[in-house]
C-alpha cells in the first residue's frame, strides 16, 4: 500500500500542491499536519508509522517534509527499513526499493542539511558585516524612563498590564521581562 506523508510549517501554508502529487501518486491513505520540520514529535507521521506494514511504501513530495536534518531523515529511513517500510520521494526521484535509490536519499540528506547550514552561516555573516558598520538589528530598545514609569505604574496595582502598554509603550513581554529581573537574585 501506498501510504503518503505531506507537512507545511506554518498554518498560513498550503498542502494542496503535495496533496495533488501525492494523490497522482497512487496513495491510497494520506496523512498532513501543519508543524515545522525541526520538530521531531509530529503526531500524524507517527500515526502513519504505527499504521504502515511491511511491504507499504511511504510517500512524500519532497525529502524535507519528513525531516530538516541528515541525522533525522537517516534515523527515519532506518526505522522504516526496520520495519520493512519503503521510502519514495516524488521531487528527489527517490525510490529506497533500489540499491541506488538507497545512496541517493543518504546523499541528497546530507546535501540538504549543508544548504540549510549554508544559509545559516550567510545570515550570521551579513548581521556581522551589518553590526561593524554600526547597524544593529532587532526592536530598538525601549528608553529606560517608559519601562521604569511601566514598572511603578505595575507597582501600584491599580492598572492592568494591557493599560500599562497603552499609557507607556512598553509591551507586555518587556514589562514582564523587567519584573523577573527584579525577582531574579544576582549572583
Amino acid at each position: 500500500m501506498k501510504i503518503g506523508y505531506a507537512r507545511v510549517s506554518t498554518l498560513e501554508q498550503s498542502l494542496d500542491l503535495q496533496l495533488d502529487a501525492l494523490e497522482k501518486a497512487g496513495c491510497e491513505k494520506i496523512y498532513h499536519e501543519k508543524m515545522s520540520g525541526m520538530k521531531d514529535d509530529r503526531p500524524e507521521l507517527q500515526k502513519l508509522i504505527s499504521y504502515a506494514r511491511k511491504g507499504d511504501v511511504l510517500v512524500v513530495y519532497k525529502l524535507d517534509r519528513l525531516g530538516r536534518s541528515t541525522k533525522r531523515l537517516i534515523e527515519l529511513s532506518e526505522e522504516l527499513q526496520e520495519q520493512g517500510i519503503e521510502l519514495v520521494s516524488i521531487r528527489d526521484s527517490i525510490d529506497t526499493t533500489t540499491a541506488v535509490g538507497k545512496a541517493m536519499f543518504k546523499m541528497l540528506a546530507v546535501l540538504a542539511e549543508m544548504e540549510r547550514d549554508l544559509i545559516s552561516e550567510r545570515t550570521r555573516a551579513g548581521l556581522e558585516s551589518a553590526r561593524a558598520r554600526g547597524r544593529n538589528g532587532g526592536r530598538p530598545k525601549k528608553d529606560n524612563r517608559q519601562v521604569e514609569k511601566a514598572l511603578k505604574l505595575y507597582d501600584t496595582k491599580q492598572y492592568t498590564v494591557s493599560e500599562i502598554e497603552d499609557m507607556t509603550d512598553v509591551s507586555k513581554a518587556t514589562l514582564y521581562r523587567e519584573i523577573k529581573k527584579r525577582k531574579t537574585p544576582i549572583t
